[in-house]
């Protein structure tokens, strides 16, 4: 049986919202447990969710995001319209499982005070919808759950992404468990399914980067108007790759983001000062190693990657700040792959700079 998708009660986004919401209000705890992205280490982080929640807890593997050496910190998207996916679709249960637990939330909800009226038809039509074929225009019904096709595919449904802020996104992939065959791809209208795409920008936004101590000469304390050169060794810059990757019976994806170091802004922690070049931005050199050691002999020559102070810091020290720009790359699987937007990710050191004494005679 199908109804319209338009008529009131019969809407598809009507029978969502106050089926999945009176689901929530019937069953406690029912919001998913966020997914634990991890803090770096090769891990196989997973969301969870408990016995109450119809939200999918799709198992994503991580592996990489970890340099080698030193404290590390998250990438920072360079383009402030970039955000990773607020939610998605993702496998979640088997017919079998997937019947024993959606209906014994409809008959908890059906029981619970208050759930008459509108809501309390809401869910008898997503009872139907389970159990008796009764569709929407695009939306087919299932016969039992689907359970004569249990271990040829899964029901699929919503994981919300806990590290976005706004409630509104991170729930907007509020459609009700759908059933994908194993080998099969989600049908084109669930554009949050979850694809390699997605697990890439999942990888980039738990991309762990290096430390940026530069190497200052002189060290640590300076002298106004003397050049101070700065420079990064090649030894710094390992490629840095994370992986982000789901396996279930009958689906299976991965994608890789890879970042690479391309420059270093310095930003002197004053305005009164130079910067070498003048934008501040030092590119990184053939070898990988960005600036260039200081050697005895160069103090009367411009440094390539530095800074010159033209004021003192008096009793303080200035926060010099050293940013590396990553540039960041995916691969997935079935060869899809491209560019993700650059990555920042910089840390502040102190500087000391005293004025050069003179001794009149």
């Amino acid at each position: 049986m199908n109804g319209s998708r338009r008529t009131p009660l019969g809407s598809c986004a009507t029978v969502l919202v106050l089926a999945v919401s009176a689901l929530m209000l019937a069953a406690p705890n029912s919001t998913a447990e966020p997914v634990d992205y991890g803090k770096g280490g090769d891990s196989d982080q997973k969301g969870g969710a408990d016995d109450t929640s119809i939200y999918a807890a799709a198992k994503i593997q991580y592996s990489g995001a970890v340099t080698k050496n030193g404290s590390t910190g998250n990438v920072t998207s360079s383009d402030l319209n970039w955000t990773p996916p607020p939610c998605w679709y993702a496998p979640y249960l088997g017919a079998k499982d997937f019947k024993k637990k959606m209906s014994g939330q409809i008959e908890s909800a059906k029981n619970t005070p208050g759930m008459g009226g509108t809501a309390g038809a809401a869910i008898g039509e997503m009872q139907r919808h389970y159990e008796d074929e009764y569709g929407w225009t695009d939306t087919p019904g299932y016969k039992d759950y689907n359970v004569d096709k249990d271990g040829e595919g899964m029901f699929w449904a919503a994981v919300e992404n806990p590290d976005e802020p706004d409630v509104l996104k991170r729930s907007s992939c509020n459609d009700l468990p759908f059933w994908v065959d194993n080998g099969d791809t989600p049908p084109a209208r669930y554009e949050e399914a979850i694809k390699p795409e997605i697990l890439a920008a999942l990888a980039y936004q738990r991309m762990q980067l290096p430390d940026t101590k530069v190497t200052l000469a002189p060290e640590a304390t300076t002298k106004v108007n003397l050049p101070t050169w700065a420079w990064l060794d090649k030894a710094v810059f390992d490629e840095v790759q994370a992986t982000a990757a789901i396996n279930v019976p009958g689906f299976g994806i991965q994608a890789t983001t890879t970042a690479k170091p391309v420059s270093l802004k310095l930003e002197p922690g004053t305005t009164d000062a130079e910067t070498f070049p003048a934008s501040g931005q030092c590119a990184i050199n053939a070898d990988n190693s960005i600036g260039q050691p200081y050697a005895k002999g160069d103090a009367d020559k411009t440094p390539p990657c530095g800074i010159r102070y033209l004021h003192s810091s008096g009793d303080g020290v200035f926060k010099l700040r050293a940013t590396i720009t990553w540039k960041i790359s995916w691969t997935g699987t079935g060869g899809v792959g491209g560019d993700l937007p650059d990555g920042t990710f910089g840390t502040t050191q102190d500087v000391t700079v005293q004025e050069i004494q003179a001794v009149n005679r």
